[in-house]
Order: C-alpha cells, then structure tokens, then sequence
C-alpha cells in the first residue's frame, strides 16, 4: 500500500523566500531519508519552498482566481513529503514516528487510492 507522509513544520506558513532548516536538522533527514531507502519503503520525497514563493488559484462560478504567497489566515501548510510502500497503515505510523522533527511538528499520514 502506498501512504503519503505530509510534513506540516509550526512557523513555516510564515517563512521568508530561500528558508531552509538548519544543518543539524538536514543531516538527521538525510540519515533518516537514507534509511527509508535501505528499508526499501521509500518511494519518494521532496522538500517543499515556503508558501512566500507559492501561489494558489481558488475558483468561483468557474473561474479561477490567482493568489500569490504568503497566504493570509494560514494557519499551517506543507514543508515537504515522503511517499512510502508499505504493508499497512501501523506500519506507516511506525516510520513517521520515526522522523526526526521539531518540537510542534506535525506528520499527516494519508493512504493513496489505488
């Protein structure tokens, strides 16, 4: 089964354009990213810009509207994403327990339909 880890980091809804994370905290999702790979789990994954160099097109009666970052009253957005294969959803669970994150962090877990 296919599951989609969504990392949504506190604080980066408001990040400057170019905002990276610091070098200690790269170094601990490159060892953890690498042991996904071993693991034969891991899929895919990127690390997402800060919603400052985003934009979103929203739709009313059919037509789209186009809103550039940063996004006024959000209160939490995507930092990056794993896709996994795995067995089960407990399994899932148990790599996202695993990942080294901050304080306040949040993974969401949601299963791809197939």
């Amino acid at each position: 089964m296919r599951f989609m880890m969504l990392m949504i980091p506190k604080g980066y809804e408001n990040a400057a354009p170019g905002t990276m994370p610091d070098a200690k905290s790269v170094a601990a999702m490159t060892a953890y990213n690498k042991t996904m790979r071993k693991a034969g789990v891991l899929l895919s994954l990127d690390g997402l810009q800060p919603p400052s160099k985003g934009a979103r097109v929203s739709y009313t009666n059919g037509r789209p509207h186009v809103s550039n970052g940063p996004f006024r009253d959000v209160k939490e957005t995507l930092g990056g994403y794993w896709m996994i294969n795995v067995q089960s959803k407990d399994e899932a669970i148990k790599w996202a327990e695993r990942i080294p994150a901050s304080e306040n962090d949040i993974v969401e877990i949601r299963q791809v339909q197939e």
